[in-house]
């Protein structure tokens, strides 16, 4: 499908790498929606500074699990795996110690 929508001189996402962000991404979106009091820290209140970084990376590994390539810099390197990948284990970490 990502085929269609691009021009021959655009290089196509790596199907593997697509896959690893979409699957990354879509455990951590489904919590912060169905039950988000499961990130909660010890005290029981939220770090907003955290919670905004991981959904960033949330938003990156949709991106990327999409085969969406932005074309201005600073959106290709914000949604790139460099940085959503990271974030999004930094999220995974932060659900499993609450």
């Amino acid at each position: 499908m990502t085929e269609v929508a691009m021009s021959p001189n655009q290089v196509q996402p790596n199907k593997w790498v697509m896959a690893i962000s979409f699957l990354l991404a879509l455990p951590l979106a489904a919590v912060l929606l169905i039950h988000p009091s499961a990130m909660l820290d010890a005290n029981g209140h939220y770090s907003h500074s955290a919670m905004m970084l991981i959904m960033i990376g949330i938003s990156g590994g949709f991106v990327t699990g999409v085969g969406f390539m932005p074309r201005f810099w600073l959106w290709k390197w914000l949604f790139s795996p460099f940085v959503a990948w990271p974030l999004m284990l930094w999220g995974y970490y932060t659900w499993f110690i609450a």
